[in-house]
C-alpha cells in the first residue's frame, strides 16, 4: 500500500500513526498538493491528501475512511466496538478533524488571498468554531480510552500541527491539551517520527 501525504498535514499524520499502530505496511509518498502531481490526481480527483493506494490499484480517501479501513483490516485495533465507546471515539475524532478543518481555512485565507481581499469576519467565524471545538476536546479528554484509537491520533495530529502553525495557542489557551500532547510520545513513541512537522 502507498499513502500520499505531506509531513505537515495533521490528517496524513493521523493515518500514518494509525497504520503504524496496526502494524500495516504502508509506503509513505511525500506529496506537494499545490503542484497537482498527476499520480495524486489519478488517485484522488480532488487533489487532496491523504490518499491510500491499495495493492490492487484501488484508492481510499479521506483520513476518516482510511482509518476505518485500517481498523477493519486489523481486526478493530483502532476503534472500540461497544456502541457507547464506538460513538465516543468517532465523535471525538470528528471533532478534532473539524477543528483542524476550521484552522486550516484561516491559514489558507492568509496564505493564498491578497491582504486587501481577506475577509476578517470569515476568519473570525472559523476561529470561533475552532475555539469552541478545542474547549470541548479538553472537556472530553479524560474520557479517552487508555489504548490509542483514531481519536488519539486525530488529536495528536491536530495539536502537533498547531504547535508550529499557531505557536503558543494551545499552551496559552488550552494547557490541559498541551500537557496531553507533551505526554503522548510516552504512550505512542512513534509520534516523534510520524507526527506533523513543518515541511
Amino acid at each position: 500500500m502507498r499513502l500520499f501525504y505531506s509531513p505537515a498535514s495533521p490528517f496524513a499524520a493521523k493515518t500514518r500513526m494509525a497504520a503504524h499502530h496496526c502494524d500495516l505496511p504502508v509506503e509513505a509518498v511525500p506529496t506537494v498538493t499545490s503542484d497537482e502531481p498527476a499520480d495524486l490526481l489519478a488517485a484522488n480527483p480532488l487533489g487532496k491528501i491523504p490518499v491510500l493506494v491499495l495493492d490492487d490499484g484501488s484508492t481510499v480517501y479521506d483520513s476518516k475512511v482510511i482509518c476505518d479501513l485500517f481498523d477493519r483490516m486489523s481486526g478493530n485495533q483502532l476503534v472500540p466496538q461497544s456502541l457507547d465507546a464506538w460513538r465516543f471515539v468517532k465523535t471525538f475524532e470528528a471533532l478534532a478533524d473539524g477543528v483542524g478543518d476550521a484552522l486550516i481555512l484561516t491559514v489558507y485565507e492568509v496564505r493564498y488571498r491578497p491582504e486587501d481581499k481577506r475577509y476578517t469576519g470569515w476568519i473570525d467565524k472559523q476561529m470561533n468554531k475552532a475555539d469552541r471545538g478545542l474547549a470541548k476536546l479538553e472537556e472530553m479528554l479524560d474520557q479517552l480510552p487508555a489504548e490509542p484509537t483514531t481519536a488519539h491520533f486525530a488529536l495528536a495530529g491536530l495539536l502537533g500541527w498547531m504547535r508550529f502553525r499557531m505557536e503558543g495557542k494551545i499552551e496559552a489557551e488550552r494547557p490541559k491539551l498541551a500537557a496531553w500532547l507533551d505526554a503522548f510520545p510516552t504512550v505512542f513513541p512513534a509520534f516523534t517520527e510520524l507526527g506533523p512537522r513543518q515541511a
